[in-house]
Formats: C-alpha cells, structure tokens, sequence
C-alpha cells in the first residue's frame, strides 16, 4: 500500500481507529484521528500545544473543556446525510472530555496554537455551506472552519462528492509559501464511501512528476497530501464523503492550478 494512504485500525482501548501525527507523516503541522465511541463511553485528552477542531461526524455526545460545558451536540447519524455537522473547537493549553450518547465517529483535527481564542461551538447554522463547480465537476461544500473563522492554524471542510462526478478538480496544489500567490499547507484526506465497499480514486503528483501516485482509497482510509496537486474521483454508484484539515505556516489557502488543465476554468 502506498506510504500516502493510512488505513483505519481496529480500536484501541480508547476507541481511536485512525491516527494521523506530524511525526508519522513526515511533516510540521497537521494531525488527524478518528474515535469509534460507543453509547456511554468517553474519551477525555489534553491539547497541549495544539489547538483542536472536533468533528462529530456521526453520533451525539456531551462535550466539555476545562472552562466550558456546551452539553449535548450532533444531530446526524451519518456523513451522508448530508447536513452540516456540529463541531468543538479548543484551543491549545485546554482540555477536552467527550462522553458518547449514541454510537459516536469522531474526528480530531489539529495544529499548532497560539492560545488567541476560547473554546467554542461550531453548530451546523454557523457552517457556510456552497456548491462547487457544475455538471460531473458539481460537488457539496461543507465549511466547518474556514480562514474568515476563527482559529490559529486549522482549516476544516467537508466536501460531497456524487458518484460519477470529480472534486478537488481541476486540479490544484498549496505546497509553496509564497504569498500572495500561493500558501503552503500540508493536508489530509478523510475519506468515506457509500456503500461502504466502494472505493474512490485520488491522484497526488507535482509539477516534476518526482510524486505521481494514483490511488484506489477505500472506505474510512486517509490519504496524506505533503505536496502536489491531488484530484479525486467517485466511480459510478459510490457516493464520496471526505473530511479535510489543512495548516502551514500562514492560515490562508491561496492554490495554484495544474497549467495543463486550467483551460477547464473557461468551459
């Protein structure tokens, strides 16, 4: 399997199914996990230096920080249902206590803080919610923590992709810091199928074609995106979902298109 994707394991004795560190993926800034919870455990960690967008992907929990308790959230019990979830951010130097009130899938995205905001609700009336491109390139946006929100480092977006259709296309990459033309941010893929024994396709190559890796992504698998332009496709049948969290350097996303395919810009 390629060293881009990151399979889910079974649970630890916390409930983690998926661990992405800057460590383990070679860079500086992003970290990701998935929690599998099930009615009535909790899962209970400090931030550190990290500040930490939590993502109730599916599910209902009580949700606290060391300051603040915001009671119970979520309302979806999929990702394909298709409405804006309910998230948490925390900044760094808190903590977090997550008590699961139904079967519970939740995502922790991190990066570093600064401690500049408090700890607060990302309900799904405060999630910006567009429509990206049109006909095989139409795809659903769900803005969770986007650069006009508040945060230190993370942006976070979720992204529906309807079976048959292209996202993250054309293709585009923020892998340079060099504003205002483009940001360098490090990024991973969270991808889930439905039905849940489909697969999708990603491409992750640069310019030099020293990266060009085409990737056959199951369910619940996350690919790792360091450098590059990274496209992905949903085969006929097979709905897409993925979770992205970006952060580098600057928190502002200024892309690059692929020159070769920028022509599709004026279709």
């Amino acid at each position: 399997m390629s060293k881009l994707i990151v399979k889910p394991k079974p649970r630890d004795e916390q409930g983690n199914i998926l661990s992405v560190t800057p460590h383990s993926a070679g860079w500086k800034y992003v970290g990701f996990e998935v929690y599998s919870l099930r009615p009535g455990e909790t899962l209970q960690s400090e931030t550190k230096e990290q500040e930490v967008c939590l993502v109730l992907l599916s599910g209902k929990a009580k949700v606290d920080t060391a300051k603040q308790s915001f009671g119970v959230l979520g309302h979806r019990m999929s990702v394909f249902d298709r409405i804006p979830p309910y998230s948490v951010y925390v900044p760094n130097d808190d903590r977090y206590t997550v008590q699961a009130e139904t079967a519970l899938e939740l995502a922790v995205c991190s990066a570093p803080g600064r401690g500049t905001y408090p700890a607060r609700v990302i309900a799904p009336e405060d999630v910006g919610v567009e429509t990206r491109g049109s006909g095989s390139i139409e795809r659903h946006i769900h803005n969770i923590l986007p650069e006009q929100k508040e945060a230190d480092s993370l942006l976070v977006v979720e992204v529906f992709t309807p079976a048959g259709h292209w996202s993250s296309y054309p293709p585009h990459k923020h892998d340079r810091d060099n504003l205002p033309e483009e940001s360098y941010l490090e990024e991973t893929y969270y991808h889930e199928v439905n039905p849940g024994q489909g697969f999708v396709m990603q491409r992750v190559y640069n310019d030099d074609r020293s990266l060009d890796e085409t990737l056959a992504v199951p369910h619940r698998h996350v690919v790792l995106v360091p450098e590059g332009y990274h496209p992905v496709s949903a085969p006929p049948g097979y709905d897409s979902y993925y979770l992205n969290v970006m952060a580098g350097p600057e928190r502002t996303w200024k892309f690059h298109n692929d020159p070769d395919h920028e022509w599709l810009f004026t279709k």
